[in-house]
């Protein structure tokens, strides 16, 4: 049986047009799922009996199971348990713009970068479109808020569940569901260029992030395997034509780790390689675990790092650090689940 928040409106309709009823119906469930937030269909009081029992038969109301939750200042992170008893993990910050929701994508992942909890432990599936809609409506249910902005950057690489996650995307923009605005969405990809190529295309205009994390060749095989499939000669090229379909800026994110990509020489490489693109850098300190042998950068040196890349007008940030009194690392808290 289908969850029913697996469905599009356009599916949805579809739904009740190749079911003998109206069109206009599916708007009717869609406000019903989304700003109501009923649990089941009886709650409706708009679509007729036969209707309403066909509803039932094809689709489960079903939600996700939260087993854990570890707060800190201005951030909560929740592990869910899935139907086939699978966990995942999303992170809600709260930001002065409103409150940010950091999505899973899929269950483990299989990019394996060396300095991330998830890619450590492997890919089992991805996660359907409703699992991660799911996410973001149990959390707004917890917290009785309101999610003003998403980003697909938890457990998984996001374009390796394409379909999926553009799905999820159409669902929460979508004014009769979620009605986040498509700029306060966010996908982040380590550089898997056909995807990139793909989502020029998307209809949507939702924000491209990449995680960048070495300024050459050399360092990013040594952290990250996607290089050696698409290294920067086909990677930068790829956010290039990007940038010229959509006109859109572009993050990258940059993860700061002690001696292996955080040195001055590393910066002006950086800038060398971003210099002319409308871009900003997101300098990202590092939450070590137990598990990786990688260690932060020390704030000296990240400031150093910043500095130089300020100098030469490369627009960055250092991204606010969240959680050090939690399982803060992505997948660090499924790993612990999982692990025990």
């Amino acid at each position: 049986m289908k969850n029913i928040y697996n469905l599009s409106l356009t599916e949805m309709e579809e739904y009740f047009i190749n079911n003998g009823s109206k069109k206009f119906h599916a708007k009717q469930l869609f406000e019903w799922l989304y700003v109501k937030r009923i649990d089941n269909i009886t709650s409706v009081t708009n679509i007729s009996k036969d209707m309403s029992k066909k509803i039932a038969e094809d689709f489960s109301f079903d939600k996700l199971k939260i087993v854990d939750v570890q707060e800190d200042v201005d951030v909560k992170k929740y592990l869910f348990e899935l139907e086939d008893g699978e966990h995942i993990e999303a992170v809600l910050m709260n930001h002065d713009f409103g409150n940010s929701v950091c999505v899973s994508s899929q269950v483990g992942c299989n990019m394996g970068c060396k300095f991330c909890e998830s890619g450590r432990r492997k890919k089992v599936r991805n996660l359907e479109t409703y699992e991660m809609v799911l996410q973001i409506l149990m959390i707004e249910k917890e917290i009785g808020k309101r999610i003003s902005h998403v980003v697909v950057m938890g457990i998984g690489e996001p374009f390796d569940n394409y379909d999926n996650v553009m799905r999820f995307f159409t669902i929460i923009n979508n004014p009769f569901g979620l009605a986040i605005g498509a700029r306060h969405l966010t996908v982040s990809t380590c550089g898997v260029v056909p995807k990139i190529k793909e989502f020029a295309r998307f209809p949507l205009q939702v924000n491209l992030a990449i995680s960048l994390h070495a300024p050459n060749n050399e360092i990013r095989n040594k952290i990250m395997p996607i290089n050696k499939a698409y290294p920067l000669e086909k990677l930068m090229p790829a956010l290039k034509e990007y940038y010229k379909l959509t006109n859109r800026r572009l993050t990258f994110e940059y993860i700061l780790l002690d001696g292996v990509n955080d040195s001055e020489e590393n910066a002006l490489e950086l800038v060398k390689l971003v210099k002319g693109m409308n871009c900003y850098i997101n300098l990202i300190p590092y939450n070590e675990t137990n598990n990786i042998e990688f260690k932060r950068t020390n704030t000296v040196k990240i400031m150093k790092f910043y500095d130089i890349l300020k100098k030469n007008n490369i627009i960055v940030t250092i991204r606010r650090e969240f959680g050090g009194k939690i399982s803060a690392a992505c997948g660090q808290l499924r790993s612990k689940k999982e692990e025990l």
